[in-house]
């Protein structure tokens, strides 16, 4: 058997720069790209918080009560306080970016984004007071 030559194709070196770990702290906007990312897994938190405290309250009035001793303990209430602060910037990123999500006309003009931004907001703020109202006890009297 003859010597064959022994093939190997070439492969180019790809041109690959090292990115450090931490790409993300070089600027704002990436830097605020991962925190919205990361609010992912707070929202799925306080999903969850949601439904124990509904489980708990069809429960009855013992677990009830036990839920919110548990819930009153001081690493749960910092837990769900860093909930709160993620809840409230996944909402403000959302309401800033829903401009560039949707397009509405009326008749042959587009509205400003600005406008939608606004108008989600408005719906934030009357849908929040509504439940603040209702909790305050806005229904006694």
């Amino acid at each position: 058997m003859p010597d064959r030559a022994l093939y190997t194709p070439h492969h180019p070196r790809w041109l690959r720069h090292r990115v450090s770990t931490w790409w993300w702290l070089g600027r704002w906007s990436y830097f605020a790209f991962i925190l919205r990312e990361l609010s992912s897994i707070f929202i799925a938190w306080f999903v969850v918080f949601l439904l124990l405290l509904v489980r708990a309250i069809g429960a009855g009035d013992m677990a009830y009560r036990q839920f919110l001793d548990w819930s009153g303990r001081p690493l749960v209430l910092v837990v769900n306080v860093v909930t709160l602060l993620f809840v409230l910037l996944h909402a403000v990123t959302w309401f800033n970016l829903a401009p560039k999500a949707m397009v509405v006309h009326v008749g042959s003009k587009r509205l400003p984004g600005a406008l939608i931004a606004i108008a989600n907001y408005g719906a934030w703020v009357v849908v929040t007071g509504g439940i603040a109202w209702l909790l305050l006890g806005g229904t006694n009297g």
